[in-house]
């Protein structure tokens, strides 16, 4: 059986590996952790809608009631950004997530979030993994309690709150805005829709039900998987002006607009930089995989980029160092300032809908392009087994070539990988998925013809070192 390990975003594996045993490990290890660092307050534990969740859930809560911790629980299962912000707003020592995100359903996972709300940074994943052990509990007397309490409420209070704060505004009532909606069976679902009603949107709801086994497929909202979405926000004859999904546990978000159908996250995070920036000042924070187009509206603006690896927790750490506006990543996680340090696709549909309410997103990203010029990235997965990366990744180092599809390599950037900067403005990235068997190939240009070009170069400088 494989080891634990906690990788970009916690520990995910199958449920032949994701076992009660196991879990129940994991929870004593996190309690063996807190007393170690003298946090003495209660821990919340969230879970998403997959089957087993819920159970996995109640296990980690025994544990730590075992280790003299009171525990919070939601009422079901709700999104992770709840969970997080729960931790800050009420105090908490930290908080556990189950949940295997946008994997398919036969995945279950956790991850552990400290004290501040944002995601554990690697010395405390490692600590909780130095302290895997089975449970050892306390004498009864000294067992903690589990509460169920109202973990929505308070987020929605929050988001509308910061909302109106940054925008002027957070009432939809008046934009005559309609919204279509897809939880893709999720924990959005009855959050995120809820969140937009309260500001006043209009609403429809598709896959706004509970599935554990989420139609079939993976709660990924990727193109391949947002077909009716999109089906209905492009269709001129259908009310929506804008389409939002959010992943299987609500931390990520994918827009879809009238004219483009699916957009970019590269292009909303683009957007969103650009409409934040209109009153209001800051650095932005953007992983390595991310758009360029980042970099030009930042210096437009006379602000700074603060690159960073892949991985959500790379950008909360940077926002807090340099008080950052806005960061996120192009798989469709963001936060802004002044909320909790964790990407929150339910606040960002607020956001999406009150920026999309001033001006439609379309509009807005063809004045970015024309201002800053086109852009277009694409990723493909070359497989490689876990334990072959970094061998892969040291003979990389040996085979980086002075030009790639006939343009002057101008530098090489290994924060996460290899990221090849090129003459023509373009680059190629190769780094090791965190989540899945596979190594990573990005590639940004002018043009898709381009960035396929970049992508064939990319496997074939990859695949014979695999």
């Amino acid at each position: 059986m494989e080891t634990i390990s906690f990788g970009t975003d916690g520990w995910r594996a199958t449920l032949a590996e994701f076992t009660a045993p196991r879990v129940r490990m994991v929870g004593q290890a996190v309690a063996t952790y807190l007393r170690d660092e003298g946090l003495e307050a209660p821990v919340v534990v969230g879970y998403d809608a997959r089957e087993t969740s819920r159970g996995f859930a109640e296990e980690l809560a025994r544990v730590l009631c075992a280790n003299g911790f009171d525990v919070i629980m939601p009422d079901r299962d709700r999104p992770t950004p709840l969970v997080a912000h729960a931790i800050v707003e009420r105090d908490l020592a930290g908080g556990l997530a189950i949940t295997a995100s946008h994997n398919p359903p036969e995945y279950n996972g956790v991850k552990f979030i400290p004290e501040d709300g944002a995601p554990a940074l690697p010395d405390v994943t490692d600590a909780i993994a130095d302290r895997l052990a089975d449970p050892d509990p306390l004498p009864e007397d000294e067992h903690g309690t589990v509460e169920e309490v109202d973990l929505t409420t308070p987020h929605a209070d929050a988001a509308l709150e910061l909302v109106e704060r940054i925008t002027g505004s957070a009432d939809l009532s008046n934009a005559d805005l309609t919204v279509a909606y897809d939880a893709m069976h999720g924990s959005g679902r009855g959050t995120t829709d809820a969140l937009l009603e309260r500001a006043g949107a209009s609403l429809e709801c598709l896959r706004c039900s509970r599935d554990p086994e989420f139609g079939g497929g993976a709660p990924e909202p990727a193109p391949e998987n947002l077909e009716a979405l999109i089906d209905l926000v492009t269709d001129d004859a259908t009310d929506p002006a804008l389409g939002i999904a959010n992943d299987g546990d609500a931390d990520r978000i994918a827009i879809v607009t009238p004219e483009r159908g699916y957009l970019d996250e590269n292009l909303f995070f683009a957007a969103l930089y650009d409409y934040l920036l209109e009153d209001d000042s800051g650095a932005v924070v953007r992983t390595v995989s991310t758009t360029f187009l980042i970099d030009r509206i930042a210096e437009d603006h006379g602000e700074t980029v603060h690159e960073v690896p892949v991985g959500f927790k790379w950008v909360a750490e940077a926002m807090a160092d340099h008080d950052a506006l806005v960061g996120g990543e192009e798989s469709g996680g963001f936060t802004v300032r002044g909320h909790v340090r964790e990407k929150d696709g339910v606040l960002m549909a607020l956001l999406a809908a009150v920026m999309h309410a001033d001006e439609p997103l379309d509009d807005r990203v063809d004045r970015l392009l024309a201002e800053h010029g086109t852009v277009v990235q694409n990723k493909r997965s070359v497989a490689c087994p876990d334990q072959e990366k970094a061998r892969v990744l040291a003979d990389l180092e040996d085979a980086i070539p002075e030009s790639v599809a006939g343009t002057p390599v101008e530098g090489v950037n290994t924060a996460d990988g290899f990221k090849l900067q090129l003459a023509d403005g373009s680059w190629l990235l190769v780094r090791p998925s965190g989540t899945e068997p596979v190594l990573r190939v990005y590639a940004e240009a002018a043009d898709e013809d381009r960035v396929s070009e970049l992508l064939e170069a990319g496997e074939e400088l990859v695949e014979p070192l695999v």
